[in-house]
């Protein structure tokens, strides 16, 4: 009985904390980022002062749902993740991992959807932390390289969505063109979920029987030297996305005796 209740209260506390999500996007157009905007100081320094904002903005939110019994995390070496000029890939189990990863990030950037700029709850906070919308790839890439000169990190989720469970993992070249282009360092990050829920197959109400945990682990930046020496771009692209791919797969444990390595990519 008690378990039952417990559940229904998740459920209800889960509708709130979303809800609360869109009005605090409202929040912070209408009110909150200009305040930050008007207050003297460069276009960089309001940048970094909107990206500051909306981190403990998304921290709050994160503890928000832990104090409501929704959920609880863990992050390991918070210090290898705020390193800056990052290009930081990610896994993508559910639906609030761009704002895990960004209450733990204070300077981070992250490419968005451009339909998110047409969202009235999204548009404000995104146009003035100057977030990179995906019109072109071209842009994507100019703009990264840009916000990397600036000091800020990353944030690129190669798969594109949310991971479809029980599939293969199929990246897009985006973030490999990123960092062969971008001359940047490239640190994968594993983000997992336990139980799964929040995915790209159940609605949001569709809750587990308990708490869900989600944890990111941070990995060792990886090493890409032979794939940045191709003369060639397209297939240096090519090659890299594999080798996320593979990497990703054998880290998430998604099929046993995966090859990895650069030398599994070019194969």
């Amino acid at each position: 009985m008690l378990c039952t209740l417990f559940k229904y209260w998740r459920v209800l506390a889960t509708g709130f904390s979303f809800l609360m999500f869109g009005l605090g996007g409202v929040v912070l157009t209408l009110l909150a980022l200009p305040a930050f905007y008007l207050m003297p100081g460069s276009a960089q320094l309001k940048e970094r002062r909107a990206k500051a904002l909306i981190h403990y903005a998304f921290r709050g939110f994160m503890e928000m749902m832990r104090g409501l019994g929704i959920l609880t995390y863990t992050v390991a070496q918070q210090e290898a993740l705020n390193r800056p000029g990052q290009l930081i890939i990610a896994n993508h189990p559910t639906l609030i991992d761009i704002v895990f990863l960004i209450a733990f990030i204070k300077q981070a950037d992250c490419v968005v959807k451009s339909s998110l700029l047409r969202n009235p709850f999204t548009r404000g906070p995104i146009s003035v932390a100057n977030y990179i919308a995906n019109d072109s790839s071209e842009a994507v890439i100019e703009l990264a390289k840009h916000s990397f000169q600036r000091g800020n990190s990353v944030i690129v989720f190669p798969e594109g969505t949310r991971t479809t469970q029980g599939q293969d993992l199929k990246m897009q070249r985006g973030a490999a063109n990123i960092a062969l282009r971008c001359d940047c360092q490239v640190r994968p990050v594993i983000i997992r979920c336990e139980p799964s829920t929040l995915t790209k197959e159940l609605k949001w109400y569709q809750i587990p029987d308990r708490p869900f945990h989600i944890s990111l682990q941070p990995q060792p930046v990886m090493a890409l030297d032979e794939l940045q020496q191709e003369q060639i771009p397209t297939v240096a692209a090519r090659q890299l996305t594999r080798y996320f791919e593979h990497y990703f797969t054998q880290e998430l444990g998604t099929h046993e005796g995966t090859r990895t390595g650069i030398e599994a990519a070019h194969h």
